[in-house]
């Protein structure tokens, strides 16, 4: 599923840099994450499984030593955040995911969930074997209402007056956690990726909604190109509890 959210600049800063709905971004090269989301007919995963396992695939992207400086994927993810920043969600069986396991990525696992990120690619730039991939299919459920979240780690609280397919919602975990990843210092990052970056992606009560959006957290707005309109799609909450984590040990 695509997505898109309005962003300024990334950075480390008390503003969020969802917050500037125009900049120049529109008129740079597009470019896109894709993710692909193992869905076995069989055994597919748990649908909040899947939702933070692909919050973390961005998050290990972005930590990625590829990613960075001279990295082979750095160049590819400067120029996607550069524009807006696009995530794709599309699903893989059997074949297809040994298919894309083939490709350079990095692939994250949950509980049960697998999902695949790759560096990014320009819009009309997709290798064949994922361009290929379907975007519907990735219906899923939570065969048990998931428990509250934990308490030591940051929280992506899902708008719940919306009605998104499980792809978009994946989508929009990715954005709610490189939102929290910008406003990192390189020290808290250090010890979130050391830690395996612990996060929760739970729908908020429909009556503590307001509260969450007016109350000064970071905040994720799509852009409204599918299944829904622009608007706020995920409020992040706790993003100062990665500071208590262990630091990892220096070197």
């Amino acid at each position: 599923m695509t997505s898109t959210e309005t962003a300024g600049e990334p950075g480390n800063s008390a503003v969020s840099p969802f917050l500037h709905e125009e900049t120049d971004r529109d008129a740079a090269p597009q470019f896109v994450l894709p993710l692909v989301a193992r869905i076995e007919r069989a055994e597919p995963p748990a649908r909040t499984d899947a939702l933070e396992t692909a919050a973390r695939a961005v998050l290990v992207l972005l930590s990625d030593e590829r990613s960075a400086g001279d990295g082979e994927w750095a160049e590819a993810v400067r120029d996607w955040q550069d524009a807006r920043i696009r995530k794709v969600v599309r699903r893989a069986r059997g074949a297809e995911w040994r298919r894309a396991e083939a490709l350079p990525g990095i692939t994250v696992t949950g509980d049960r969930a697998e999902v695949r990120v790759f560096p990014p690619v320009p819009l009309d730039g997709w290798p064949k074997d994922l361009a290929r991939l379907q975007v519907s299919g990735t219906e899923l459920t939570d065969p048990q209402p998931p428990g509250a979240p934990a308490a030591d780690r940051p929280v992506l609280w899902l708008n719940p007056e919306l009605k998104m397919t499980a792809g978009k919602e994946m989508a929009q975990a990715g954005h709610g956690a490189q939102l929290a990843w910008w406003e990192l210092s390189k020290e808290e990052r250090a010890a979130w990726r050391a830690a395996g970056f612990p996060l929760t992606v739970r729908s908020a009560a429909p009556a503590d909604w307001a509260a969450l959006t007016r109350g000064g957290l970071p905040l994720v707005r799509d852009a409204g190109f599918t299944e829904i309109a622009p608007g706020t799609t995920i409020a992040v909450e706790g993003i100062d509890r990665i500071g208590s984590l262990p630091r990892p040990p220096r070197t």
